[in-house]
């Protein structure tokens, strides 16, 4: 049986004039099905949060590492200690708030060793929880300097460290915009997808929104019916009543 379409708000991009926690109640309001975070999280009390997800209802579908201004650290040689901090705080709470996945991104960095760094600790991640740890390919377009742009590389590092847990976070929008012909990668990596997020090509602005090339019926159903079962992160310019910003 194919599951039904569910939705999960990204609270990094929909309605940034609200406070994190309204965010939240706003996502309740507007019938999300779950929620997602950039690293606010991080910044919020935790048990003011789990009161708000109790209160909204809503699961947390996944959560960043701290970001920063280097889009996290993952990959940076030199890094190393402050970026097992980082997933450590995050995988800390998701625990406390059972977020189902951990997206740890890489960086901004070119070095030589970036690969080997983020490999060493992506196995960090994977020894330090039994949840879902993701990466995602970023495109160089809105991303430039970003070590993983590659969803092949992406593959390739999910293959290498053969990890039921590592899985990738496929961005439609990063995927169309570096790579294009979106429908066909993800029946190409669809036992590697962990979690998927949609907007707009080109204005990363709500799906189905004027200009957009991608057909959204369709490809939603692709995902469904190469077996991806859960949320569709909304992950697009636009506050939580559909006015695109």
């Amino acid at each position: 049986m194919i599951t039904p379409f569910t939705f999960s708000a990204n609270t990094g991009f929909l309605c940034p004039e609200l406070p994190f926690l309204d965010r939240i109640r706003a996502a309740a309001r507007d019938g999300f099905d779950a929620v997602e975070f950039h690293d606010e999280g991080q910044r919020c009390d935790p048990s003011e949060l789990l009161d708000t997800l109790t209160e909204s209802g809503l699961p947390v579908a996944c959560l960043n590492v701290n970001m920063g201004p280097s889009a996290g650290c993952a990959a940076i040689p030199g890094k190393q200690d402050r970026a097992r901090r980082e997933i450590d705080a995050a995988i800390e709470l998701a625990d406390a708030i059972d977020a189902a996945a951990i997206h740890v991104l890489a960086g901004k960095t070119d070095a030589p060793k970036a690969r080997d760094t983020f490999i060493e600790n992506l196995r960090h991640a994977l020894s330090a929880t039994s949840r879902v740890i993701l990466i995602e390919p970023l495109c160089s377009l809105k991303m430039p300097g970003y070590w993983l742009n590659s969803l092949v590389e992406a593959a390739t590092l999910c293959d290498q460290i053969a990890h039921p847990q590592l899985q990738i976070l496929f961005d439609c929008f990063h995927v169309q915009t570096e790579h294009g012909d979106v429908a066909a990668h993800i029946s190409k990596h669809a036992s590697r997808i962990g979690h998927v997020q949609i907007a707009s090509v080109p204005a990363r602005a709500e799906p189905g929104s004027s200009g957009d090339v991608l057909d959204w019926p369709p490809l939603l159903q692709t995902f469904r019916s190469n077996g991806y079962q859960g949320h569709f992160g909304c992950e697009y310019v636009a506050d939580l009543h559909g006015n695109n910003a």
